[in-house]
C-alpha cells in the first residue's frame, strides 16, 4: 500500500466540508477509505456501495464522490460494461469522448447500449493523492490486469447468487500476456464445445469448435496475432490435451484469455444478461443537480447524442404570470420568480433530480425515476403553499405535467438537454394542468411504484389528445393531496 499526500488531502478535504452540510461521521468514513482502503477498493468504486455498507444515503454518497472529483482527490470515468460476461470494453474520462457501441471478443457480441443501461460511472483515486497499482496497467500481474482491471466483480447469472466472473474462471484454460515479436506456449485440456481466445484489450477474438472423438495425442494449435486479430491454423479442435502456440507478430505488447466454453453455452445465440448490483448509471447522473452544476464543461459530442432508455420529465409554468407582474411590477415579479426558481431546483435535488432549463416563467426537469419525479412534483404543491403564506398573497400558482419514456441527451446552446418525442408529450400534459394541479401520462401512472405514492390523493383520468400520440391518451389528473 503506497502512501497518501497528507497536505493535499488536508486541503481538499476541508473544501468538500464547506461544499455542502453532511451527516454526522460522512467525511470520516470518506477520509478513512482514503487511508485504509485497500487498492482495488480505490478503484471504479461504486457510489452506491459505499453508501450501502456505510449507512448513508445514495444522494449524499454521490454528492460526495462528486465534490471530490471536481476538487482533485478522484477521478470520475464512464465504463461500457459487457451485459453478458461484466467485461470493461472501454472506459472514457469525459463525457464528450463517451461511445456507446460495444463489442465485447469473449462473448461474440456487439451493439448499441444506452446511458442508463451498461454505461456505470466509478471513481477512483488520485494517483497525485494516492498512487495505485491500477494506475500502472503495464506493471499489473497478468491474474491482476485481467481479473481486477477488466472485468466488473459483482455480476451474477439470473436468479442466481454465485458471481459469474468465479464460473468463468472455472473455465480458464490459459491466460498470458503476449510480448511482441515472440512466441508463447499454454498447454491445456479441452472438453466439448468451443474454444474461445480474446484480447481484453483490444477486443480482438478467435472461436474454434471443439467435437468429436478425444485425441489420443495433443493436437498442436498455432496461431498467429499481428496486432489487431487472432488467426488460429485450424478450423476445429477436439477434446483432449492441446498445445496453443501464439505468436505475436505485432510491435505491442497483448494479452490471451483461453475460455473452453462447454456445449450448452456454446449452443446459445445470445447469452443472458447478468445481473449487476445497484451503481449510478450515465443516465442516472446526467439527471443529478450536483453534477450538472460542478461538471458544466461536461459536453456531448455535438454530431451525436446519447440514447436514454427510461427517463422522466416533469414541467411547471406559472398561471397568470402576466396578471402578477401587471399586479407587483417587473421588479418584484421577477425577485419573486426567481425565488420560485430556487425553490424548484432545491425540490428537485432532494428528489435525485435536476432542473434542465428555464423557459420564461416556465422550468424543465429530468428524473432518472419516475416515482422520484411524481414524489418531487407532490412536493413542489406543498412547498409553494408554503411559498405563498410566507410571502403573504398567493403570488405563484403552478401548473405541473410530467411524462417518461426514452429520450436523447444532446448539448444544446452549452447546456445538457434532452431531445425527442418524450419532451415533446411532457410539455403538452403539463399544458393540460390547471391551477394547483399535476398532470401525468399514463405511462408515468402505470410505473412501478407510482400508483403506490399517489394513495389519498384524488385522481381523475381523461382523455387528451397528445402530440405525437395517435388518438385520445389517458391522462391522470392530481386535484388536491391526502
Amino acid at each position: 500500500m503506497t502512501g497518501v499526500d497528507d497536505r493535499l488531502l488536508e486541503s481538499k478535504m476541508i473544501q468538500i466540508e464547506q461544499a455542502r452540510s453532511w451527516s454526522p461521521r460522512v467525511i470520516s468514513k470518506f477520509e478513512a477509505l482514503i487511508r485504509d482502503g485497500n487498492d482495488l477498493a480505490l478503484y471504479r468504486v461504486n457510489p452506491l456501495a459505499f453508501a450501502r455498507d456505510r449507512a448513508i444515503t445514495d444522494t449524499e454518497s454521490i454528492d460526495l464522490f462528486l465534490h471530490a472529483t471536481r476538487c482533485g482527490l478522484f477521478e470520475m470515468t464512464w465504463d461500457v460494461l459487457c451485459p453478458q460476461s461484466g467485461m470493461v470494453l472501454d472506459s472514457f474520462g469525459a463525457l464528450r469522448t463517451l461511445k456507446t457501441h460495444y463489442v465485447c471478443g469473449l462473448c461474440d457480441v456487439s451493439g448499441e447500449t444506452d446511458l442508463d443501461d451498461f454505461i456505470e460511472v466509478t471513481f477512483s483515486v488520485s494517483p497525485h493523492l494516492r498512487r495505485l497499482p491500477f494506475h500502472d496497467p503495464d506493471s499489473l500481474s497478468v491474474e491482476d490486469f485481467h481479473w481486477k482491471l477488466r472485468f466488473a466483480n459483482d455480476g451474477r447469472l439470473p436468479g442466481q447468487q454465485a458471481r459469474f466472473l468465479d464460473y468463468l474462471r472455472g473455465l480458464v484454460r490459459g491466460l498470458t500476456y503476449l510480448p511482441p515479436s515472440s512466441s508463447v506456449t499454454l498447454r491445456a485440456e479441452l472438453g466439448p464445445g468451443v474454444l474461445s481466445g480474446v484480447n481484453v484489450q483490444t477486443q480482438a477474438a478467435f472461436i474454434t469448435p471443439i467435437s468429436g472423438e478425444p485425441a489420443t495425442a495433443p493436437t498442436l494449435l498455432r496461431v498467429r496475432y499481428d496486432g489487431q486479430r487472432f488467426s488460429p491454423a485450424l478450423a476445429a479442435l477436439s477434446p483432449g490435451p492441446c498445445i496453443i502456440e501464439v505468436e505475436n507478430t505485432g510491435p505491442v505488447r497483448g494479452s490471451l484469455l483461453l475460455i473452453n466454453w462447454p456445449p450448452e453455452v456454446a449452443a446459445l445465440t445470445i447469452k443472458p444478461q447478468l445481473e449487476f448490483e445497484p451503481y449510478i448509471s450515465g443516465g442516472m447522473l446526467l439527471a443529478r443537480q450536483t453534477f450538472r452544476r460542478l461538471f458544466r464543461s461536461e459536453r456531448i459530442d455535438e454530431r451525436e447524442g446519447l440514447g436514454i432508455r427510461q427517463v422522466t420529465f416533469l414541467f411547471t409554468d406559472l398561471k397568470g404570470s402576466t396578471a402578477l407582474y401587471e399586479r407587483l411590477g417587473d421588479l418584484n415579479a421577477y425577485a419573486l420568480v426567481r425565488e420560485h426558481f430556487a425553490l424548484l431546483e432545491l425540490t428537485a435535488q432532494q428528489h435525485s433530480g435536476a432542473i434542465v432549463k428555464t423557459i420564461g416563467d416556465a422550468v424543465m426537469a429530468v428524473f432518472s425515476r419516475p416515482t422520484d419525479a411524481v414524489s418531487a412534483a407532490l412536493q413542489i404543491l406543498r412547498e409553494i403553499e408554503r411559498f405563498n403564506l410566507e410571502h403573504g398573497e398567493p403570488g405563484i400558482i403552478l401548473k405541473i405535467g410530467a411524462h417518461c419514456g426514452p429520450s436523447i441527451a444532446v448539448t444544446l446552446n452549452d447546456n445538457l438537454d434532452y431531445f425527442g418525442q418524450t419532451v415533446n408529450v411532457a410539455a403538452r400534459v403539463q399544458s393540460l394542468a390547471d391551477a394547483g394541479e399535476i398532470c401525468i401520462s399514463e405511462a408515468l401512472y402505470t410505473a412501478p411504484g407510482v400508483i403506490h405514492l399517489l394513495t389519498g390523493h384524488h385522481v381523475v383520468e381523461f382523455g387528451s389528445s397528445l402530440h405525437g400520440v395517435e388518438g385520445n391518451a389517458s391522462v391522470y389528473r392530481i386535484i388536491n393531496g391526502p
